[in-house]
C-alpha cells in the first residue's frame, strides 16, 4: 500500500519482481490517483489522474501485477483517519494477504524527501489496518456487512524506516524495477539520472547488508505481527 502512483516502484520493485517471480500473489493499493504530482499549468489534475493511473497499472504489470486499487482520496492532503484505515482494511480483508508493504509512518531526518506527509499519514492508515483493524472483527463493523471478515497479517513491512533490518536482494530484478519506473514517464524527467541513483542506493544497500560486491538490494522494516 503506497501513497501515490510510482511510490512502490522507487522503494520496493525490485522486491515485488522476486515475489511474483517466486509464483507468489502480489496486489497494489494506492491512496491517491496522484493528480498534485506536476508543475505544468496545462495539465488538469483530472487529467493527470487518468494519466497516473495508466502509467501505474503499466509499471505494475512490468513486475507481474495485476490487481491494482486506487482509494481516490487527493493528493497532497491524505489524513490517517477512521476513513482511510476503513479503506485500507478493506482492501485487506478482501486480499488476505500474509505481508503488507507500506510507508513508514516514521520521519527519517536523514532522507527527508522519503517523508512525504501523504506518505506518513498512509503508512500510519497501513499499520492501523494491519494491527488492530483488520483482525477484529468490532473495527469498522460495516465491513462484515460487505462479507469480509476479519484477517491477521503476519509482517508488515515499511519502506523508507530509518531503522531498515530486512534486506532483499534485487541484483536480478533491479533491470524488471528500471522498467516499471520508466513507466511513469509524466514523473521521470531525468531517466538516467534516476536510474543512476537508483543503483547507487541499491549498491549500498546490498554492501551494508554484507552481500556479495557488486549485488544490489532493497530495505524494509520489518514488523512481526502475527
Amino acid at each position: 500500500m503506497t501513497a501515490h502512483p510510482d511510490d512502490v516502484d522507487f522503494g520496493a520493485a525490485g522486491t515485488v519482481a522476486a515475489f511474483t517471480g517466486s509464483g507468489i500473489e502480489v496486489a497494489y493499493c494506492i491512496v491517491t490517483d496522484g493528480e498534485a504530482g506536476s508543475d505544468d499549468p496545462a495539465v488538469t489534475p483530472a487529467e493527470l489522474a487518468r494519466l497516473r493511473r495508466a502509467e501505474q497499472r503499466a509499471a505494475a504489470a512490468e513486475v507481474g501485477v495485476r490487481e491494482v486499487t486506487f482509494l481516490g482520496y487527493p493528493d497532497g492532503r491524505v489524513e490517517s483517519g477512521l476513513a482511510l484505515r476503513r479503506d485500507v482494511t478493506r482492501v485487506v480483508r478482501a486480499f488476505r494477504p500474509q505481508l503488507v508493504l507500506a510507508p513508514s509512518p516514521e520521519r527519517w531526518w536523514d532522507r527527508i524527501y522519503a517523508s512525504h506527509p501523504d506518505h506518513l499519514a498512509a503508512g500510519e492508515a497501513a499499520t492501523c489496518a494491519v494491527y488492530p483493524d483488520a483482525r477484529n472483527p468490532f473495527a469498522h463493523p460495516e465491513l462484515l456487512g460487505e462479507r469480509l471478515g476479519p484477517h491477521t497479517v503476519g509482517e508488515l513491512w515499511l519502506m523508507a524506516s530509518p531503522e531498515g533490518n530486512v534486506a532483499v536482494e534485487i541484483t536480478g530484478t533491479f533491470e524488471r524495477k528500471i522498467a516499471a519506473l520508466l513507466r511513469h514517464r509524466s514523473q521521470i524527467k531525468d531517466p538516467d539520472g534516476v536510474v543512476a541513483r537508483l543503483r547507487a542506493g541499491a549498491h549500498a544497500a546490498a554492501e551494508h547488508a554484507g552481500m556479495p560486491e557488486g549485488a544490489l538490494a532493497e530495505v524494509f522494516r520489518r514488523v512481526l505481527t502475527g
